[in-house]
């Protein structure tokens, strides 16, 4: 899919879920399965969901924008639970993340190898505004990555979610973070987790191997 140019007076909008910036955006519906119980880090973890099923939401639908500088991601799926916060050991807040290579040839499927890092941006709807960044060389190496770097926003109506997450191209950091050029392809994949379902960290909906992502060149000046 194609993450368009985007420029002129609609530019501020960009991080509003329901802002003009995406009235014209062009969405792409991803499928998602559930992370495979093998993949969860620990034995126990295993154990508590060998018979449950993983990965409440089956499908999402995705369009991205970058205006030069940054890069935004809109996700929109059906949810009919909106929930905003821990309310107890088994209901979680509703998140999102997307996952860019660090490197060629980074695996998505076990987040990262060592040498070969994983970078997420993350949405959780009980920290609206500010986003998360982590990097990860491997299950269970997920770390932060310091810094207000990623702004997320969601808006819940009428049972389904719509979320912009959005960075910088280009960061300033000794992490292994994805940095970006418009013209640039490279891969993308997209997380989502059912809080009301107790979905968190490796529980979660995923759409496999990377989907091909091209930012849009900026336009040629013209003399």
């Amino acid at each position: 899919m194609e993450a368009s140019y985007l420029s002129g007076a609609d530019v501020g909008s960009l991080l509003d879920p329901g802002g003009a910036a995406w009235r014209g955006a062009r969405s792409e519906r991803i499928a998602l399965m559930g992370t495979p119980v093998g993949l969860q880090p620990t034995e126990a973890i295993r154990a508590k969901w060998i018979d449950k099923k993983i990965g409440a939401i089956g499908a999402v639908s995705v369009a991205a924008l970058h205006d030069g500088t940054r890069l935004a991601f809109r996700l929109e799926w059906e949810d009919t639970s909106e929930s905003r916060e821990i309310s107890d050991t088994t209901a979680f807040p509703d998140a999102a993340a997307v996952a860019l290579p660090s490197a060629e040839g980074s695996p998505i499927m076990t987040m990262g190898a060592v040498g070969a890092a994983v970078n997420a941006w993350y949405w959780r709807a009980d920290e609206e505004g500010q986003g998360r960044q982590v990097v990860a060389e491997g299950l269970g190496t997920s770390r932060g990555v310091e810094g207000k770097l990623v702004h997320a926003q969601g808006l819940w109506k009428e049972g389904r979610w719509s979320v912009v997450i959005s960075r910088d191209l280009e960061i300033a950091t000794d992490e292994p973070v994805a940095q970006l050029t418009p013209g640039q392809r490279t891969g993308f994949g997209v997380t989502v987790w059912e809080g009301s379902g107790g979905e968190r960290a490796g529980i979660k909906a995923f759409s496999g191997d990377w989907i091909e992502l091209v930012l849009q060149p900026l336009p040629t000046a013209r003399g």
